[in-house]
């Protein structure tokens, strides 16, 4: 079996993504029947289909979808072959690729690299922020050395370290009837319409498991993407939010929001740091879990 070349595996990947060979040829710069050859190559080396036709162009098999993962592996890689020997030569020592959810990105890392860059200043760091679910497929698949999470169950081979403890509480728009209650238990908010992050976040997820245990729904009035947007929509009384304490004290004032202790146990979340393996990674990688978590 003749080896598969990068090239083969970076227009595959392409073709995967944009969902057409014209489109893919496109974004590559390379013509489309070189394209289609390429593909046609790899399912014959391979024995087996990798791409099926749609109304919409094409999409992978479960093959595919396999060998999109396995060829974004081999590509970084390769990548980091030569982003680490051009960082060597350039008196740069090493690149961190890392993922992170939003709460962590707003509440904590920000100082935290920064006090890790004035101590390392020849390490570059690459912060990608996904969803905690997203998080930890990344440090599996390894598309990222390290990556910051809610604790969330998954059935990924994670190494994991404790982060910091993130508080959630709910927050309402101002003169609301929930605004000067002290504490609450999440139950009493669940007739009044929300403002909420999309369904794949942890804290989205963790409402409607609430909810759905106590037999009822989140009536959901509008979805925003970003804690900033999502105190905007609620300080326009467009319904109440659950968030971390931090996030919501950083516009409180500003918005005239009212912020709100939930009593529920789950409101009191732990955010971890995963890797593949600490001993497999490389030394700037392991320098910078070690700032983060104390290893």
């Amino acid at each position: 079996m003749p080896p598969l070349d990068p090239l083969s595996l970076r227009l595959f990947v392409a073709v995967a993504e944009a969902g057409t060979i014209a489109a893919a040829a496109e974004r590559e710069h390379i013509a489309a029947a070189a394209v289609s050859r390429r593909i046609s190559e790899i399912e014959a080396t391979l024995g087996v289909a990798l791409l099926r036709r749609t109304n919409k162009g094409v999409a992978p098999t479960d093959a595919g979808e396999r060998l999109i993962a396995l060829a974004h592996r081999a590509l970084h890689q390769l990548d980091d072959v030569t982003v680490q020997m051009r960082d060597y030569a350039s008196g740069t020592s090493g690149l961190v690729r890392m993922a992170a959810n939003i709460s962590s990105i707003v509440q904590f890392l920000p100082r935290e690299i920064q006090s890790f860059a004035a101590k390392h200043p020849h390490v570059r760091i690459q912060l990608e922020e996904k969803p905690s679910a997203l998080v930890v497929r990344a440090v599996a698949d390894n598309a990222a050395d390290l990556g910051v999470f809610t604790a969330v169950p998954h059935g990924y081979p994670v190494q994991s370290f404790p982060y910091h403890t993130d508080n959630l509480v709910l927050v309402t728009p101002p003169g609301h009837a929930l605004a000067d209650a002290g504490s609450i238990a999440f139950v009493d908010a669940l007739d009044f319409e929300f403002v909420a992050l999309p369904g794949d976040t942890a804290i989205s997820q963790q409402l409607t498991r609430a909810a759905n245990a106590l037999a009822r729904g989140v009536n959901v009035r509008i979805q925003v993407t970003s804690y900033d947007a999502q105190c905007l929509m609620i300080g326009a009384e467009l319904g109440l939010g659950v968030m971390p304490d931090a996030v919501a004290q950083q516009h409180a004032h500003a918005l005239r929001l009212g912020v709100v202790a939930l009593t529920d146990d789950w409101a009191q979340r732990e955010l971890l740091i995963g890797v593949r393996s600490l001993d497999a990674l490389p030394e700037a990688c392991r320098m910078l879990v070690a700032h983060l978590a104390g290893v």
